[in-house]
């Protein structure tokens, strides 16, 4: 044999040996070691190990009406220190959901025209003025900043479901937008379904807020009871606990002093919202001092003292910088630490706290419990705040049995359907078939180490584009005997006729390969799960197909050709 055919022969081997050694560990079912060069098995889809797709919905409407309402706050605190102008925050006009408008009140005309110009200065292209009256202004958000809004609440809440899904340990998650308002997460093999969705949908929102003590805590109940009576109630299961406080603070506006809302704390053995006359009220500030964008680790640690886990969490310098002032400003006050609308504590502030440290002291519960409520809690924190609530607006649940029967019909279906084209090629093409099926042997082995090297997510669409690719493999392999065998009725030598069968199939199996794979580029770009798990299999494939076919497939006949000099071809 010539020097260029062992070069590409040992080139083949080479190829072989690495697909061989990676999909040992996906063939043996256990988890490589130094021994493999490939450090993974063959990843599963969620159709083939079960576990969880959701559909999650951002409620722009909300979001921008909450917008405005944050805009109308910033600009209270700009007005007073720019121009010592007090504003008052009147009520939104929700006339057109889509478009919330927020009316500032001012004593004076004067006022009013300075803050105008104030708000033009400092927020351009940001807001509109709607509508004006002598002593008021109605203002809202402009079109690119809700265009913004919209993008970044996307973008910045599949960022942060990714940290999460990343520390929870879920391999090979898929987290994509759909539409402009609609976020898919399929997480593969998970089976704490609630402890998922909770970790997933949970805003994770932390603020710090100084408590008011004047307001007998008697009047807290007293309200609380007054819009219970007004049909504003709330009990675990019916909606989410931050919107019902949203309602509460809003019916109970002209009662609670200026600046204040209610916030919840659970008490001992209780569960926020299911008996809100077991939780404790808590009348605390509107703008928080301090919020989760300042911290920059959050981790368990152990109260030596009471033997139970908290939530230690540091600041950033400018973060640390702002508690110290708080905290010096305040000795004496209680200061309550909010997570989603729930006051987890308000320890009374005992002296000025330097180096940005503070905590999170969890509830009741067995201390298995309390760890495991400890680890989650530090993980969002960790993960970082959700900048929009997610609704959960469609959810399944794959058993992991529905995929192992899947993983097991596929395999079925595929060695029945390879054993009758391996005996039709045999038969057909007897020597000849033998050597096809070396070839389509070694183009799925090439498949799934490419799979493996790559690590893609193997789902039942793309068992799918194997089968379509053995099929297509059978085809090339068929174009190029029957090339042969015209060759050969011409009455050509064996040597010329296998050459000859080559190169005229080469550019046949290249078109033809080159159309799929412009198909198969088109549903990776634009396609979303199974679709491009069915995608990636079929591209790997091709270029398997065109290697493994044409020049491994011509390898081999030249070996063939040399043993028997050419004078027998069985095809």
């Amino acid at each position: 044999m010539k020097r260029s055919w062992w070069i590409r022969f040992m080139l083949m081997v080479v190829i072989a040996g690495i697909s061989i050694m990676s999909i040992i560990p996906t063939v043996m079912d256990h988890d490589s070691d130094s021994t493999f060069p490939v450090k993974s098995k063959i990843s599963l889809g969620l159709d083939l190990q079960g576990g969880l797709y959701m559909i999650l919905g951002i409620d722009f409407q909300k979001v921008f009406r909450d917008e405005v309402t944050s805009y109308g706050r910033r600009l209270e605190m700009l007005f007073k220190d720019q121009a010592d102008v007090t504003a008052t925050l009147g009520d939104l006009n929700m006339s057109d959901l889509a478009d919330p408008k927020l009316t500032l009140n001012f004593t004076r005309a004067d006022d009013k025209n300075r803050s105008r110009d104030l708000m033009r200065e400092f927020y351009p292209g940001m807001l509109r003025i709607t509508a004006e009256q002598e002593t008021s202004l109605e203002f809202a958000l402009t079109g690119t900043t809700k265009a913004q809004i919209e993008e970044q609440s996307v973008s910045k809440s599949i960022e942060v479901i990714r940290n999460r899904i990343d520390e929870f340990g879920v391999s090979e998650p898929e987290i994509v937008s759909q539409g402009t308002d609609r976020i898919v997460v399929a997480l593969p093999g998970v089976r704490d379904i609630e402890r998922a969705k909770d970790l997933i949908g949970q805003t994770a929102r932390l603020e710090f807020k100084m408590v008011n003590d004047e307001i007998p805590v008697q009047n807290l109940y007293a309200w609380v009871e007054k819009a219970k009576t007004a049909g504003i109630d709330y009990k675990t299961g019916e909606g989410r606990f931050s919107d019902y406080l949203i309602k509460l603070n809003d019916f109970l506006k002209n009662d609670l002093p200026a600046g204040y809302v209610l916030a919840f704390e659970r008490a001992k053995g209780a569960q926020v919202g299911m008996d809100l006359q077991a939780s404790i009220p808590y009348l605390v500030e509107a703008v928080p001092r301090l919020t989760g964008e300042g911290l920059q680790d959050a981790r368990v640690q152990i109260d030596p003292q009471k033997n139970e886990p908290y939530v230690g969490m540091d600041f950033k310098t400018a973060g640390a910088r702002l508690f110290e002032e708080i905290t010096g400003e305040n000795i004496g006050r209680r200061m309550a630490v909010i997570l989603d609308g729930n006051v987890y504590s308000a320890p009374t502030i005992q002296s000025r706290i330097g180096g940005g440290r503070a905590q999170i002291t969890l509830g009741s519960g067995g201390f298995n419990t309390m760890m495991r409520e400890a680890r989650d809690l530090a993980l969002v924190l960790r993960a970082g705040a959700l900048p929009v609530q997610l609704d959960f607006l469609e959810q399944r649940t794959v058993g992991p049995s529905l995929g192992a029967d899947s993983i097991a019909s596929a395999r079925t279906a595929s060695f029945i359907g390879c054993a009758i084209v391996f005996l039709f090629i045999l038969i057909y093409y007897r020597i000849s078939g033998g050597i096809a099926i070396v070839t389509l042997a070694l183009n799925v082995l090439f498949v799934l180490a490419a799979l493996v090297g790559l690590e893609a997510t193997l789902t039942l669409p793309g068992i799918a584009g194997i089968a379509l690719t053995i099929g297509m493999a059978v085809d090339a392999n068929i174009i190029i005997y029957e090339r042969i065998r015209e060759e050969v009725r011409k009455g050509v030598s064996n040597f010329k006729a296998v050459q000859g069968g080559f190169d005229q199939a080469f550019w046949t199996i290249v078109d033809a390969n080159i159309t799929t794979a412009l198909a198969g580029f088109m549903l990776l770009n634009f396609g979303t799960g199974p679709v491009r798990g069915f995608a990636v299999t079929l591209l790997i494939g091709i270029f398997a197909t065109v290697y493994t076919a044409y020049f491994v497939g011509k390898l081999f006949f030249e070996l063939y050709m040399d043993k028997t000099e050419g004078a027998d071809l069985s095809i």
